[in-house]
């Protein structure tokens, strides 16, 4: 539901008295296009000739209607459901799954004051207990929101006890929801009962949905030039927070670059490792070096290829790399810093204008996140199109 969140207050007013049902992924195989935590909420319609308002997507749209149909059965006898969608090619081509994956969907009641207790600002994760098949909406507990990073968080099992209603397995279940809300990732979380939560034991296991992200990921493009103005809000497209950093004022100050989330006038590596120090850099960082001139290209690469970061490419010729490779090696990088190295930065995609180099620096930047990923067309591409295993735990 967290993807939601800021879209709750104008549809909390158009909904407002009526109920609403929840619909979840909770579990993916074969080809699908979104993940494990999607949700949508369903409010049921507004007399007999009404339409259900919906808030969401599960699937870009193939799999909705049938989804909202079964939100509205839902909301009729008020019991949980948990219901497959496609997988077979025929239950695929019935449901409109034509990629011919399959969804496990999780349907529930929410709570009165579910929806509106949850606020519209960025949260950092929401933990709801999946409630039972059949289970009724009143015995659900109500979702707890943490706001703050799981290292502020000391006493995470205090704040997860409310979710088992007196069973002692939160310190379990914190040990378990831990790790999951420190990679900003979204799962479906087994907690074994020990008698608790209205089951007697051995009826299987307690489900909590973890659905966390972290703060947007940096980008930092380095070079207030004309490739710098077409990449800034490429990447941003991509939910990158960026960053335009140049050591000239009258350069970096410019208009044109006010679409950047920051302006830093400053070295770019002085820059760089004052952000590392301070801990605002870390492994999704992504550094774009458009500058071309060595005076601020050298000590920026000698800089960020001493930190963990997910991405260091710079612009310029095969000639300019074979200089900043020995500069480099001279700095004391080996053989794995400099195999980091993008560079000359981007796909081959015979980009030539500042729009089109930053579609191929994007692309390289794509790609470089998820093992196994090719320039090869998706036609060439033998198996699955959507490789969700393969993606990594930030995205």
């Amino acid at each position: 539901m967290i993807e939601l969140l800021n879209e709750l207050p104008g549809w909390q007013k158009a909904a407002k008295g009526t109920r609403c049902a929840i619909a979840t992924i909770v579990a993916t195989s074969g080809s699908v296009p979104r993940p494990v935590g999607t949700s949508m909420l369903i409010c049921e319609p507004e007399g007999p000739n009404g339409s259900p308002a919906v808030l969401g997507s599960l699937s870009g749209g193939c799999v909705e209607g049938a989804v909202v149909s079964a939100a509205l059965d839902t909301l009729g006898d008020g019991a949980t459901r948990l219901e497959r969608f496609g997988y077979s090619q025929e239950d695929a081509f019935a449901v409109g799954l034509t990629c011919g994956g399959e969804l496990e969907v999780h349907l529930q009641v929410l709570a009165p004051d579910a929806v509106a207790g949850l606020p519209a600002q960025p949260a950092f994760a929401v933990v709801r207990r999946l409630a039972g098949v059949g289970e009724r909406a009143d015995d659900a507990a109500r979702p707890v929101l943490l706001a703050s990073p799981p290292s502020e968080i000391t006493e995470l099992a205090s704040v997860l006890a409310p979710l088992f209603r007196g069973d002692p397995i939160a310190d379990r279940a914190a040990a378990l929801v831990a790790p999951v809300l420190a990679q900003g990732m979204s799962a479906v979380v087994p907690v074994e009962p020990s008698g608790g939560c209205g089951a007697a034991p051995g009826t299987g296991p307690v489900r909590l949905l973890v659905e966390s992200r972290l703060p947007a990921p940096r980008f930092l493009v380095v070079g207030a030039n004309d490739f710098g103005e077409a990449l800034i809000p490429a990447a941003k497209l991509l939910g990158y927070r960026v960053t335009l950093v140049d050591a000239r004022p009258a350069f970096a100050r410019q208009d044109r670059f006010a679409v950047a989330d920051e302006v830093a006038v400053a070295w770019p590596h002085e820059y760089v490792t004052s952000e590392a120090r301070a801990g605002r850099l870390d492994a999704r960082t992504v550094v774009c070096v458009l500058s071309h001139d060595p005076k601020f290209d050298l000590p920026l690469l000698d800089a960020a290829l001493r930190l963990d970061v997910a991405y260091v490419g710079a612009m310029g010729s095969r000639r300019s790399h074979e200089q900043r490779i020995a500069a480099l090696l001279e700095a004391g990088h080996g053989p794995l810093d400099l195999a980091r190295l993008h560079s000359p930065i981007g796909l081959d995609l015979c980009a030539v204008t500042p729009a089109e180099v930053a579609v191929s620096i994007l692309a390289e930047v794509v790609a470089s996140r998820a093992p196994g990923a090719s320039a090869a067309p998706l036609r060439a591409r033998e198996g699955r199109i959507h490789r969700t295993e393969e993606a990594p735990a930030w995205t």
